[in-house]
């Protein structure tokens, strides 16, 4: 599938990154920024000033209503009863298997008139998986049943949604919107109005999250309004540095920060527990698809886990690369790079659980070169953040 396809979905950015010099690739189903001058300029400013990506193919989904958090609670791996207002929390969607079907963000938020609503971000190429097994789980007559009433609406489409990271994000986006960030924890949010006359005064939901390991945060904002935002936020970036960042940055970034990518360390033939994402599962109480699944898996021993890799070479492993200890394969490469803060390359993959331990040599086959490397512990890189609860 070439960039040029007309199934592919478009960002309500599309024509601005075709003007501005931007490399346009097949990304879940979108036509996505690869990049606009080169993906280690880009990553090196978000780690050193502050960057912004244009993030809109990710899948919003909205749900409302009194029976909104039980039914989230019967669906998800993470409780949502006991959030509180602005709160977020990483989570899972699984099948009966305890298989990932997608890992998730969800948040819970109050409208403008004092009514509950919960946000939940998934992944682009899962959007119409996800949005399928909403309904599935949402029978006709739970949502007409007095007091119970769920409503859910995929809003995708309605909103531009942006990822502004770096160590001076809040000083880019503090004037424009009417909430303190700076005393905004991590993985919290808020509704706010955003003060520029582009927007004309209207809403918009800021959470601080990312993707990235860097100090940051995602806006979500009506379409109508996304260029003059964007451009807006440049312009108030521009003196501290800021450049827009493509999908290439964002995986160089995330790999370092060790966050699996659905895909590559996460699939529906991954459990949380190998992936070591286990927090995220909350086992007592409500019954959600897979529970069972997994409080199985969560009692028995591992066949393999996720690690991280430093290679000695310069080569970089890729997808698929066997990883190999004592001269026989233990394991794959889920993702690799050459990483251009720690200016060497380094990869995450599945290994037997005996072969984990931080320190242990292994050997990575990489385009017929057995190349030396051994196990680290992840994330490869972190900076501090404010506040810590997920």
């Amino acid at each position: 599938m070439s960039a040029n396809d007309p199934a592919l979905l478009r960002s309500p950015l599309h024509e601005w990154h075709i003007k501005h010099g931007a490399r346009m690739v097949p990304f879940g189903g979108w036509c996505m920024p690869l990049h606009y001058t080169s993906i280690i300029h880009e990553h090196r400013t978000t780690r050193s000033a502050v960057g912004i990506a244009d993030i809109s193919h990710m899948g919003r989904l909205r749900f409302e209503g009194p029976g909104a958090a039980v039914f989230l609670a019967e669906l998800i791996t993470r409780r949502v009863a006991d959030m509180v207002l602005n709160q977020i929390r990483y989570s899972f969607v699984t099948n009966e298997e305890g298989g990932i079907l997608d890992d998730v963000l969800v948040g819970y938020y109050h409208d403008a008139y004092g009514q509950p609503f919960y946000v939940m971000v998934v992944n682009a190429a899962n959007r119409t998986k996800i949005v399928d097994w909403v309904h599935r789980h949402l029978p006709p007559e739970r949502a007409e049943r007095p007091g119970h009433e769920v409503l859910f609406a995929d809003v995708t489409a309605l909103w531009a949604m942006f990822a502004v990271q770096g160590p001076r994000a809040v000083e880019v986006l503090q004037p424009l919107v009417d909430v303190d960030l700076h005393d905004m924890k991590y993985y919290h949010g808020a509704q706010v109005r955003i003060l520029h006359p582009a927007a004309e005064r209207q809403g918009g939901i800021i959470s601080r999250t990312g993707y990235t390991g860097e100090d940051g945060f995602e806006l979500s904002i009506g379409v109508g309004i996304a260029q003059g935002v964007w451009e807006a936020i440049l312009d108030l970036g521009e003196p501290l540095g800021m450049v827009p960042t493509g999908i290439g940055a964002r995986d160089t970034l995330r790999l370092e920060a060790g966050m699996p990518l659905y895909g590559h360390e996460l699939s529906e033939d991954v459990n949380p527990f190998e992936a070591g994402l286990g927090f995220a599962c909350h086992l007592v109480g409500y019954d959600f698809p897979g529970r069972d699944a997994l409080k199985r898996i969560q009692s028995q021993p591992l066949g393999r886990v996720l690690v991280g890799i430093e290679l000695d070479g310069r080569r970089p492993a890729r997808e698929g690369c066997t990883i190999l200890a004592d001269g026989r394969p233990i394991g794959r490469v889920t993702s690799g790079t050459y990483s251009p803060t720690l200016q060497k390359p380094i990869a995450m993959g599945y290994v037997r659980p005996e072969y984990a331990r931080p320190g242990t040599s292994l050997r990575v086959d990489v385009r017929g070169h057995l190349e030396a490397a051994r196990v680290v512990r992840l994330p490869f890189y972190s900076r501090k953040r404010k506040g810590k609860s997920q």
